[in-house]
């Protein structure tokens, strides 16, 4: 089949599971297996395709021809549009079968790897209003659906709130988000109304100017929140009006936060940081340890699961207050800090300088003396001279980012040949890769999936591998 050909085919595809970015798998009559958004698993559909590559397909919905009974309607209004929640339309338990599919696919047919026990996927409680950070940023050009701009309503207006997939110049105005929870939603829209009061400019992200750029909201479980607003431009007077009127319209505000971006992107780690009322930081419990978070600070996004999902590496490390712990990609040390009780001495590394900054604070905060935090890449702190220094651990913990584990660090994982590694992944694909590397010197006892955010295709897992 030619490639003119294939990008105008019309299959009709059965779909049987999930993909990566809200995608849905299928297999078309004839056997292409054909990836969509929209569809769920069990759905049948007529999909036009407009992308082949080598061994499978992409394609749109043309229509249905038969629903799966497991759709749900979703719960959110701005589900069709934002596309923050892939998978509100598919109930929560097929979402954790699928999840759980997904991983034990990619460690059998990525990493070609057998596991002594797998332990059953654990889901999360609640699985709305979840998360304890979110983003939202305003903008002069609103996102219109089809209906909209089939009656001609106007997309330069003030909006606050997300980019829809693929569409950095334009934004979903959010009345009611469902993954943070209250007050946030009154928050943000309380803030929206005094900007539209002021009639102050919401940002232009393609001629880079405005006003107001971007809004961070943090709710912890403690009942503490922080605020931190990013201007677009640095007007002293207008920044003070805008803030004194938030401060007083919203007094359950706990820390609020301004800065100055005039940078071509939204990242505020490399902005200084202007506090103007309440406290300078808020806390956050996981378990038995508090947190100080500050407004650059880095933490788990859903507080009660990361509680969960640190007991699942406190059981697979099953530590006897003896031992030598190393903890690779540390962030604030959260994890450290958690099992610090349980061993001897604990040294993470992190590459941020600034989160290693907040895991001394937490530790000398909570009185956790058997720690020790360095900054600096794993990949060229963890060798020789720091194992020298500290001991040969008796357990590494590794907690990388969603690419994995650098090849070097891998190689000194195999050099070093800890009795036991946990290895934290938020990536399958990755994770496979990473320990069919490491299968040379270890096998892999148990494994468990844990559902971090609901609603969406990322999964979290934890293996523990011993020494062969």
């Amino acid at each position: 089949m030619s490639q003119k050909k294939s990008s105008e085919s019309i299959l009709e595809v059965h779909f049987h599971g999930i993909a990566d970015k809200g995608q849905c798998v299928g297999k078309s009559l004839t056997g292409e297996t054909v990836f969509a958004v929209g569809p769920v698993p069990g759905d049948k559909a007529l999909i036009k395709v407009f992308r082949k590559r080598k061994g499978f397909y992409k394609g749109q919905v043309m229509s249905y021809l038969s629903l799966s009974t497991n759709r749900v309607e979703p719960v959110c209004s701005h589900f069709a549009q934002c596309g923050g929640c892939k998978w509100q339309h598919l109930n929560y338990e097929t979402q954790l079968e699928q999840k759980e599919k997904v991983v034990k696919d990619a460690i059998s047919r990525i990493g070609k790897l057998s596991v002594d026990q797998w332990h059953p996927i654990l889901k999360a409680d609640p699985i709305y209003f979840y998360r304890n950070k979110m983003e939202f940023t305003f903008s002069n050009r609103r996102w219109l659906t089809d209906a909209e701009m089939a009656m001609g309503e106007d997309k330069f207006s003030p909006v606050l709130g997300f980019h829809p997939p693929g569409a950095f110049d334009k934004v979903i105005d959010i009345q009611h988000c469902s993954l943070q929870q209250e007050p946030a939603n009154h928050i943000r829209n309380t803030i929206r109304t005094i900007a539209y009061s002021q009639e102050l400019s919401f940002y232009d992200p393609r001629n880079h100017e405005g006003f107001l750029r971007t809004l961070l909201l943090r709710v912890t479980t403690l009942g503490e929140i922080m605020v931190v607003i990013a201007f677009g431009e640095n007007d002293a007077k207008k920044i003070s009006l805008f803030l004194d009127e938030v401060k007083t319209a919203l007094p359950e505000i706990t820390s609020l936060f301004f800065c100055v971006n005039t940078k071509m992107n939204d990242s505020l780690y490399d902005l200084e940081m202007h506090h103007l009322a309440g406290k300078t930081s808020i806390h956050e419990r996981l378990g038995h340890v508090t947190y100080k978070i500050g407004p650059k600070s880095f933490f788990q996004t859903n507080t009660r699961q990361a509680v969960n999902l640190y007991n699942i590496v406190k059981e697979f490390a099953n530590l006897t207050g003896s031992e030598i712990v190393y903890d690779l990609y540390t962030g604030l040390g959260s994890i450290a800090l958690y099992l610090a009780a349980n061993a001897k001495h604990i040294i993470g590394i992190e590459e941020i300088p600034a989160a290693i900054e907040d895991a001394k604070v937490n530790a000398k905060d909570n009185n956790i003396e058997n720690v020790d935090f360095i900054a600096g890449d794993v990949r060229f702190l963890f060798h020789s001279e720091l194992i020298q220094q500290f001991g040969k651990p008796d357990l590494i913990i590794t907690d990388p980012p969603r690419a994995g584990m650098h090849p070097d660090v891998v190689a000194v994982l195999l050099a070093v040949a800890a009795p036991k590694i946990v290895y934290v992944s938020c990536d399958p694909a990755t994770h496979a890769r990473d320990l069919n590397i490491l299968s040379e010197k270890y096998h892999i006892l148990q494994m468990q999936a844990v559902d971090m955010f609901p609603h969406t295709h990322h999964i979290e897992n934890v293996a523990l591998l011993s020494l062969k």
